[in-house]
């Protein structure tokens, strides 16, 4: 995320809670460049938001108190938002800045939350897809971590080696 600024407005999403809770909150706010015309780029990477990721331009309504809501996404970034549970050494502060630091070396970027010993990551498509796919389903199986995908491209699906859905 670039540094926030006066061009810088927060958006709304609204999220469905499913009967475990979770996610934690039925509404996310992401930052983002306001680009006059009706719509926003967003310029973070989403916790529990789906189907979106940092870049995406999305259309936004105002309401009467001025509070910008997300619509479609009318233009995709081709990043990706992948999330992690960190569950080594109990998804301490220092494993999830060394999940951050590991990713990062392979061209993500991303931030990490100690409520939900969260981490989330946003993969530019000029990265090494498949190399970080594989470090994912590594980790995962050596119990490090857990994760999902937040919004993913027809990129990351091919290199799992399934477009679907």
């Amino acid at each position: 995320m670039t540094n926030i600024s006066d061009a810088h407005v927060k958006v709304h999403f609204r999220m469905e809670v499913d009967e475990d809770g979770w996610p934690p909150a039925s509404v996310e706010s992401l930052w983002a460049l306001d680009l006059g015309d009706g719509t926003v780029r967003l310029d973070n990477t989403p916790w529990f938001v789906r189907g979106v990721a940092s870049g995406d331009v999305v259309r936004v309504d105002v309401d009467d108190d001025g509070v910008r809501w997300a619509g479609e996404t009318v233009q995709a970034s081709e990043n990706c938002t992948i999330r992690l549970i960190v569950l080594k050494d109990g998804g301490s502060a220092a494993a999830r800045q060394t999940v951050l630091e590991t990713f990062h070396r392979l061209g993500t970027t991303g931030v990490g939350i100690e409520q939900f010993r969260m981490v989330a990551l946003d993969i530019p498509p000029e990265t090494d897809i498949q190399r970080i796919r594989k470090l994912l389903e590594h980790g995962d199986a050596k119990g490090w971590w857990h994760w999902e995908e937040g919004c993913v491209t027809a990129a990351w699906r091919a290199s799992a080696g399934t477009e679907d859905d």
